[in-house]
């Protein structure tokens, strides 16, 4: 995982490698606009940190930079009164807050095929039980329907005691 600068200003490349060694992540610099688009087609970031005063002066440039950015989380800042701790703490925020979010988003998709399931077993398990109810008990027919609805019980219980589990 690493992080883009995008900036022109004097010393950015000593307050990358500053924040390279605070969050232990590889920082690349971009100058401008051409070295940011290039970087960003050569590999994925985790974030992208654009200057401010770029981002102003050039505004067509910096939509290009975003757009082309991906999943990387957009981070715009003044670099010219931002020292290393005050980015340190702005990337350190945004990587925390997107892996929050993606925590939030794994939970309720978990959720959702949950239900799912719940719903597709207790179709399978009543309509199953109703077949039995309304054949001969004795035939084959009626065996693999005990073991159906048998199975579907089995496994709503694992869903449950599964779920219980993780919440």
């Amino acid at each position: 995982m690493s992080i883009l600068f995008v900036t022109g200003i004097e010393g950015a490349r000593n307050c990358a490698d500053v924040v390279a060694k605070l969050l232990d992540m590889e920082v690349a610099v971009a100058e401008g606009r051409r070295s940011a688009l290039a970087l960003l087609r050569q590999r994925e970031f985790a974030a992208v940190v654009m200057d401010e005063t770029m981002a102003t002066c050039d505004p067509a440039a910096a939509e290009a930079v975003w757009d082309r950015a991906g999943l990387a989380i957009p981070i715009q800042i003044n670099f010219a009164v931002s020292g290393a701790a005050r980015l340190v703490r702005e990337v350190r925020a945004a990587l925390h807050r997107r892996q929050r979010e993606q925590e939030v988003a794994r939970r309720a998709a978990a959720a959702a095929v949950e239900s799912e399931l719940k719903t597709t077993l207790a179709g399978l398990l009543l309509q199953s039980e109703l077949a039995l109810s309304g054949s001969d008990a004795a035939s084959p027919v009626a065996e693999r329907l005990k073991m159906v609805a048998a199975l579907a019980g089995d496994l709503r219980r694992q869903l449950s005691a599964t779920t219980e589990k993780s919440f």
